[in-house]
C-alpha cells in the first residue's frame, strides 16, 4: 500500500471515530437529527482544518476533497440511527475518542513533517489537532473539555506524536510502525481513564475551599 493510500485511510479513518465520538456524544444530550449531525461534524473535522490552515494546505481538505465531510455526515447518521444498539453510550464515546485521538495524532504528525515543518512543531501541530475534534465536541455540548480536566488526554497525544516523529527521523515509518504509535496514544488514554491517571492540580492555600469535582463526561 502507497504512503499517501494508507494515510488518507488513516485520515478518513479518524474522521469517521470522531464524527461517531461527537454524534454519540450530541445523542446522550439529546440533540436533534441536524445536531447530531453538526456535531459530529464539526469534531471530525475541526482539528483537521485547523492542521491544513497552519501547513497552509489551503482550501482545507474538509472543503477540497468530498470523502471528508461525506464521511463526517455518514458516520454522525449511523450513530444516530444506531444509538439504541449501543451498550452503555458513556463508555462507546469515550472509547471513540481515544482512537480518534490515536489517528488524527499520527496523521497530522506525518502530514506536518511532510510538510517541513521542524520535528518539534510537528508533534505540538499533531497533539493540536487530536485533540481539536475533542475540545470543539465538548464546548458545542456545554461540557468542561476533556484535556482541560485532570485526566490524561492531550500528554497521551503528544507521545505518540513524539513517537511518530522517532521513527520518521530513524527511517522505521511504515504502515505496522505507525498503526503502533497510534495503539499507544489509545492504550495511554484508555489506561489512564480506568487506573485514574491524572496530571497534578495545585495545592490549595489554608482557608481555601476546593471547588469541587469536575462534572463527568455525558451521559444517555
Amino acid at each position: 500500500m502507497e504512503s499517501s493510500t494508507a494515510l488518507l485511510i488513516g485520515d478518513l479513518a479518524g474522521v469517521a471515530v470522531f464524527a461517531a465520538s461527537g454524534g454519540s456524544a450530541a445523542v446522550g444530550k439529546r440533540l436533534d437529527l441536524f445536531g447530531v449531525v453538526f456535531v459530529g461534524f464539526v469534531a471530525a473535522l475541526g482539528g483537521g482544518i485547523l492542521r491544513d490552515l497552519v501547513i497552509n494546505q489551503v482550501p482545507p481538505l474538509a472543503f477540497a476533497d468530498w470523502r471528508y465531510p461525506a464521511t463526517a455526515v455518514t458516520a454522525s447518521l449511523a450513530v444516530f440511527w444506531l444509538h439504541p444498539h449501543l451498550d452503555r453510550l458513556r463508555r462507546t464515546v469515550l472509547s471513540l475518542d481515544a482512537a480518534g485521538l490515536g489517528l488524527f495524532t499520527v496523521t497530522s504528525t506525518l502530514k506536518a513533517l511532510d510538510a517541513d515543518v521542524p520535528p518539534v512543531g510537528a508533534c505540538l501541530l499533531g497533539m493540536l489537532t487530536g485533540i481539536g475534534g475533542g475540545l470543539v465536541r465538548d464546548l458545542l455540548l456545554n461540557e468542561i473539555p476533556v484535556v482541560l480536566r485532570r485526566e490524561i488526554y492531550a500528554v497521551a497525544s503528544l507521545l505518540g506524536a513524539i513517537a511518530v516523529a522517532l521513527l520518521v527521523g530513524t527511517g522505521h515509518a511504515n504502515v505496522a510502525t505507525l498503526t503502533g504509535a497510534a495503539l499507544l496514544v489509545f492504550v495511554v488514554r484508555i489506561t489512564a481513564l480506568y487506573r485514574h491517571w491524572s496530571a497534578p492540580r495545585p495545592r490549595l492555600g489554608a482557608g481555601a475551599t476546593h471547588p469541587g469535582p469536575h462534572p463527568p463526561p455525558p451521559t444517555p
